[in-house]
């Protein structure tokens, strides 16, 4: 019988598990203020930056919420907010990498099939905005990388699935942000604006030609082209 490596869990992995079973045991309710930062690194006896790495895995599934100022909260579950079951966000090791853009390629080819057939004209028009702002933001990676994200956020809202419009963000959220905090990639180097824009031109015809088939192939051509460019850099 063959047995399975049991990997060690990293530190804040343990204190994101700690502070979900304080949820499921109702020791953290809906509406309850966690402490600050400084103060539950005190109490967990860690530091502030594997408090943060924990907190933001919980903010990706959707168990707390950060208020601008006034602090982090637990929210309540419902359906519309759900999203992976994720403990922790990415650390961008390239296993990590590897995983996302598979979960990436399976759940966002589907979704731009749904896109094309259930899009309204509005969903169109966002898409339509977020080119234009693709347009704009050639030369400027930081910029760049915000008007991708958000092209890839108008497709998913356009399947008015509101289950996979939450799945999607939470993948999406993540790899933006471990790739701009953590390695500094950046997916418009090498004079990647244009053909990358070229691409999201592609995906959006297809969407608004109500080809599902013909969006699933741009999207996965699209998404696998990006994943190469990456590893080029890991």
């Amino acid at each position: 019988m063959e047995y399975k490596p049991i990997k060690p869990k990293k530190i804040y992995e343990e204190v994101a598990d700690a502070l979900i079973d304080s949820i499921k045991n109702g020791h953290l309710k809906p509406g309850d203020k966690l402490d600050s930062v400084a103060k539950l690194a005190e109490n967990f006896r860690v530091s502030q930056s594997v408090i943060r790495e924990a907190l933001s895995g919980l903010r990706a599934m959707g168990l707390i919420h950060m208020r601008q100022g006034e602090g982090t909260y637990v929210t309540t579950y419902d359906a519309s907010r759900f999203s992976l079951p994720v403990t922790t966000a990415f650390l961008m090791k390239k296993e990590d990498v590897k995983e996302l853009f598979e979960v990436r390629r399976i759940l966002e080819v589907g979704a731009v099939a749904l896109a094309a057939t259930s899009r309204h004209a509005d969903d169109l028009k966002l898409m339509e905005k977020r080119l234009e702002e693709m347009v704009d933001a050639i030369g400027d990676g930081e910029l760049g990388e915000r008007a991708d994200f958000h092209f890839h956020q108008a497709i998913v809202n356009a399947t008015h699935n509101d289950m996979l419009i939450n799945l999607l963000n939470s993948v999406s959220e993540m790899m933006v942000e471990t790739i701009r905090e953590t390695r500094k990639v950046l997916l418009y180097a090498e004079g990647r604006d244009e053909q990358l824009l070229a691409e999201h031109r592609a995906i959006y015809q297809a969407i608004k030609g109500g080809d599902a088939d013909l969006a699933q192939r741009t999207m996965f051509d699209h998404i696998v082209g990006v994943e190469a460019l990456l590893f080029k850099y890991i």
